[in-house]
């Protein structure tokens, strides 16, 4: 599929991985389990797994080379991998619906196919559609107080407008979100203040662009020979910035915010995602909290 911007990606080759992917899907997993054993024990809502980039573990190496993929590295494109076989494969715990949502109809259909054949007793439902879309139905539905959802948002670029996120304000969700901090956002921060995408940064924070630019820049007045000079700089640890005003913005949506995210790293010891959980349960935080700690 030709991409119209450079924020969004499709699945990863099948053969990704490494430390920080295990990592990852070690900590979910963990959550996972906490959050069934509790609410499988406590039935007063029906529950919800939401996974909103499903995909199926495929991806042509060269298929796409708009400016995301010119900006990573090989090693950095394997990091992405979902959830879904891991989640289903849970024993004695389980959701009372699952949801697999993809853009890349390919992709979701052979995920229907593999979930199908390896879990024939579970009906999962998987959708061919933007996850946007799908948070929106989904927030509508969280808003009947009938359900409890945990949302799992894995994106590789940064396809999860805030206003999707908004709309869960005040349900019943948990969510982790995993969240490209060194990978791209950061790289779409230029040194000299030129926002490279500056339209995908406010949609991402739910900011305006000089909101965006006042976190990230500083800008004094300078003389020169010719005259006083604006002179703008980015401001030091710019990757450890762009996590803690993710989970910011996250705090005006959930009561509680994991404050130090689950920090994914490549072979070079560089930050390139953090992996942040938030929810409306005081209980739910510090089980996240706890996992991310010892993780």
């Amino acid at each position: 599929m030709e991409l119209k911007e450079p924020n969004i990606l499709n699945e990863p080759k099948e053969n990704w991985g490494g430390a920080w992917t295990e990592k990852k899907l070690d900590a979910f997993t963990k959550y996972v389990r906490s959050y069934l054993t509790i609410l499988n024990k406590n039935k007063h809502w029906e529950t919800i797994y939401f996974d909103g980039f499903a995909g199926c573990g495929t991806r042509k190496k060269k298929e796409n080379t708009e400016l995301y993929l010119q900006l990573l590295s090989e090693e950095e494109e394997h990091i992405y991998k979902g959830a879904a076989e891991r989640v289903l494969s849970i024993e004695n715990l389980s959701f009372d619906y699952y949801y697999f949502i993809d853009k890349n109809e390919k992709a979701i259909t052979k995920l229907q196919n593999k979930l199908n054949s390896k879990f024939p007793n579970i009906k999962p439902i998987c959708r061919n559609d933007d996850v946007n879309e799908q948070l929106k139905l989904l927030s509508e539905a969280l808003e009947t107080n009938k359900y409890a959802a945990l949302i799992f948002l894995d994106p590789f670029g940064m396809q999860i407008d805030w206003d999707s996120i908004a709309n869960l304000k005040g349900t019943r969700s948990d969510i982790w979100i995993l969240v490209p901090t060194g990978v791209i956002i950061n790289r779409l921060l230029d040194k000299k203040g030129e926002l490279k995408n500056s339209a995908k940064l406010e949609s991402f924070f739910g900011l305006s662009k000089n909101e965006v630019k006042d976190y990230f820049y500083t800008q004094e007045t300078t003389n020169t020979l010719f005259g006083e000079e604006e002179i703008v700089t980015k401001v030091s640890e710019p990757i450890e910035k762009i996590a803690k005003l993710y989970v910011k913005r996250l705090g005006t949506i959930w009561k509680f915010v994991t404050k130090s995210p689950l920090v994914l790293y490549n072979s070079k010891g560089t930050p390139i995602f953090h992996f942040v959980f938030a929810s409306n349960s005081v209980v739910a935080v510090k089980i996240a909290k706890q996992i991310i700690d010892k993780t």
